[in-house]
């Protein structure tokens, strides 16, 4: 009998041993990974871009270089003239909206049920992700800087062209969320961004002449009101 306690005993001692040095320091480090990786989404969640203005367009004649994840990258010239006949993609009495499918990595802009365009994109990263839901364009520059990220996805990029920003109750619009053109890659239907939607430089030129709230002539950039109301934008799986 008492053998049999002292052997029951010694095995209870083995075992929590093992619990001390073995599970105990998995368990810790588990813990601290799930706060850190919970710290860093809620700062890489914080802001899509940061730009210096909401209410007017940002350029720069002498910008020619940018970087991005870490390399430099050429910016290209680009012109803040309104174009004589801004393009548009077509007429219609249906909604104009827009649909981002993360899935896919594309657009698609919408007059009622009619599509009009679609295009592959690039949205967000794993740790920056676009946001899911229903949104409407509440700003739109013709160009702005954007800078974000740290370490090796840091980003400081000049004259990013034909900006619409989008909110929506959830996700409000100084956290700088977009859809704007692209010129640091040139990889749609890729993941890359901080949680912008990427688009090949000529879609957002159509996309920013076609959505609303309407640019006012002779303006470079607009935010919408009761009487000029912003597109919709759907983003989903």
């Amino acid at each position: 009998m008492l053998l049999s306690i002292i052997k029951i005993m010694k095995n209870r001692k083995r075992r929590s041993v093992f619990y001390f040095w073995i599970v105990a320091p998995v368990l810790v480090l588990i813990a601290f990974g799930l706060v850190l990786v919970t710290t860093q989404r809620g700062l890489f969640d914080k802001y899509a871009a940061k730009v210096p203005s909401f209410t007017e367009a940002v350029y720069d004649p002498n910008a020619k270089t940018g970087s991005y994840h870490g390399e430099i990258v050429s910016v290209p010239p680009f012109s803040m003239q309104e174009p004589k006949s801004p393009p548009v993609l077509g007429i219609s009495t249906g909604e104009r909206w827009i649909e981002v499918d993360l899935s896919e990595q594309k657009i698609r802009a919408w007059e009622g049920n009619t599509l009009f365009l679609e295009s592959l994109v690039s949205t967000g990263l794993p740790w920056y992700p676009t946001p899911q839901g229903e949104f409407r364009v509440w700003d739109k520059v013709r160009a702005t800087k954007m800078e974000g990220g740290s370490g090796k996805y840091y980003y400081y990029l000049p004259n990013v062209p034909y900006v619409m920003f989008f909110e929506n109750d959830k996700v409000p619009g100084w956290r700088g969320f977009s859809l704007h053109g692209t010129y640091w890659h040139n990889d749609f239907g890729k993941v890359h961004s901080h949680g912008c939607v990427n688009l090949p430089t000529p879609i957002a030129e159509k996309l920013y002449y076609w959505t609303a709230p309407n640019l006012p002539s002779g303006k470079s950039s607009v935010i919408a009101d009761a009487g000029n109301v912003g597109t919709r934008i759907v983003i989903h799986e």
